[in-house]
């Protein structure tokens, strides 16, 4: 490499967070966002958002690689996990139907489409809750695949954006 030339920056990560920390298992992306933020990775910029649509396009139009995680209520069994490749593939509104606002995370994703304004990469964790109702508390089997989720973002971040370094648990 020549002195003029420069080593290409990592792109930063943008993690957003949805929910409502007042709706119990709603809480779980709030709650990987602010695990997350403790851990005080540098390239990793945190967000957290209530889940409402347009604030989500806002957030994410400009970025280059977002994950985005939110608490998903399709049936299945509490502290399931959904990845979806948001980029590549249509989002299934009936797994994030659980929100009071005008659109979901998953209407979001399509309305960004059709705008042409999804991030280059957008990566989407639904994690199956058990318990919406009001109160602070998130149940066990969702708190669990929140720590599992919220692993495989720092690994993957580590593995693609690895400066030689070798990270340890």
């Amino acid at each position: 490499m020549s002195a003029t030339q420069t080593k290409p920056n990592p792109q930063k990560l943008l993690v957003i967070g949805v929910g409502n920390e007042f709706r119990n298992d709603d809480a779980v992306g709030i709650n990987v966002a602010r695990k997350l933020r403790k851990l005080n990775i540098s390239a990793i910029q945190i967000m957290e958002d209530t889940g409402d649509g347009a604030k989500l396009i806002e957030k994410w139009k400009d970025q280059d690689v977002v994950v985005v995680v939110d608490a998903a209520s399709s049936g299945s069994e509490p502290g399931m996990i959904y990845r979806f490749d948001a980029v590549k593939q249509k989002m299934p509104t009936q797994f994030f139907n659980y929100s009071s606002h005008n659109f979901s995370v998953a209407e979001a994703v399509e309305m960004s489409r059709t705008l042409n304004q999804l991030p280059k990469r957008l990566v989407v964790y639904g994690i199956e809750g058990k318990d919406f109702t009001q109160g602070n508390s998130v149940t066990s089997p969702v708190k669990k695949a929140a720590d599992y989720v919220l692993d495989i973002i720092v690994e993957e971040f580590r593995t693609k954006h690895s400066t030689g370094q070798h990270s340890h648990k």
